[in-house]
């Protein structure tokens, strides 16, 4: 027995048709309601797949009854008057749907993978480069998620199908005028490609861009939002971290150098002098007890140039420790060493000038 025959539809009423779409969209959503709390508690031990399932349980809520509805409609006679015009309006709400749930599916599989790699510990290297990976991924998923849905809405309807199936295609988006006017935003999509898979940086890495030092907080589709120290935000072009340099200071890890340099007069004794670094390096916690060394570095007819290297297990810490080291040796100039500092030597001539011989 067909469904036709099953539902009785009347093939100059629309009363059989409703009442059977009606039947099959209640189908759908006892069918919806009975297999979802059954494939949560099956895909429980796995983080992504329940968070995954957990997103798109709302959307697949509208994507069965419009489903069911779609195929009452391809089951009813055709001679059904305006019969064409619901059938390409419930496929247009079903695209959307589908489109929605593609989109939700990309966006809590990407979470799950992220919550299930924290980057709330020590060593959060790895953690931060899957995180990278996942959201930059997910992000450029969605938007062809998204390009799909939108041609295939467009195809529906025979004046814009051809555009619709080209941009499906990605065969001219609509001439040679569009694709010019696309190309920063392709630009951009191509760099967020190449950030998530070379990953020159990730999520929480410490660089300076542009002479301003701060941490990656957030990798769009299109640009990288740095924090900067005193709280301001850098705006990156995508595209621009591509094409030109900066550092990043925890690109393979977070430990640091950091250098602390004083001018300090040529009788100043180098022993005691590095005998208090190590002290203030030992009595510091941000030290993490890898390198510490004094060395004179440059000097000049007045004074010498004082280098000393320390070293901490990242940024943050690097810059605090040598204000610290800073801080703790120049005291102990001005407490034990007073004459260190640098000074301005002058030579003073004392002798009485020869009879007749003028003075300057």
């Amino acid at each position: 027995m067909s469904l036709a025959e099953l539902i009785h539809f009347d093939a100059n009423s629309w009363a059989g048709a409703i009442l059977g779409a009606a039947v099959l969209a209640v189908a759908a959503l006892v069918l919806h309601a009975v297999v979802a709390p059954i494939v949560r508690r099956l895909l429980r031990f796995s983080l992504p797949a329940s968070m995954l399932l957990e997103r798109i349980i709302a959307p697949t809520r509208l994507v069965l009854p419009l489903t069911a509805v779609q195929f009452a409609w391809e089951a009813a006679p055709a001679t059904l008057p305006e019969l064409h015009v619901a059938q390409v309006a419930t496929a247009l709400l079903l695209t959307f749907a589908l489109t929605w749930t593609g989109i939700r599916a990309v966006g809590g599989f990407a979470e799950g993978v992220i919550r299930n790699h924290p980057v709330d510990v020590a060593d959060n290297l790895a953690a931060r480069r899957l995180e990278t990976q996942a959201r930059v991924l997910a992000r450029t998923v969605m938007f062809f998620v998204l390009l799909v849905g939108v041609a295939s809405a467009l195809m529906q309807f025979p004046s814009v199908r051809q555009f619709g199936a080209s941009l499906l295609a990605s065969a001219g988006l609509a001439g040679l005028a569009a694709g010019i006017a696309a190309r920063p935003v392709l630009a951009n999509l191509i760099a967020g490609l190449q950030i998530g898979l070379s990953q020159p940086i990730r999520l929480d890495d410490v660089v300076i861009i542009q002479g301003e030092w701060g941490r990656i907080e957030e990798i769009t589709t299109t640009y990288v939002v740095v924090k900067i120290w005193d709280e301001r935000r850098l705006v990156v072009p995508l595209q621009w971290i591509i094409e030109n340099p900066f550092q990043n200071w925890t690109r393979t890890s977070a430990e640091l150098l950091g250098t602390v340099l004083l001018w300090v007069d040529y009788r100043t004794p180098l022993a005691p002098l590095r005998a208090a670094l190590e002290r203030a390096c030992k009595t510091a916690p941000e030290w993490d007890g890898r390198v510490t060394a004094l060395q004179v570095v440059d000097t000049s007819e007045r004074a010498m140039q004082v280098r000393c290297l320390v070293s901490a297990a990242d940024a943050g810490k690097a810059w605090d420790l040598r204000c610290r080291v800073r801080e703790a040796l120049v005291d102990f100039l001005q407490r034990e060493y007073p004459d260190a500092l640098p000074r301005v030597r002058a030579e003073l001539d004392t002798r009485a000038p020869a009879p007749g011989q003028r003075t300057t």
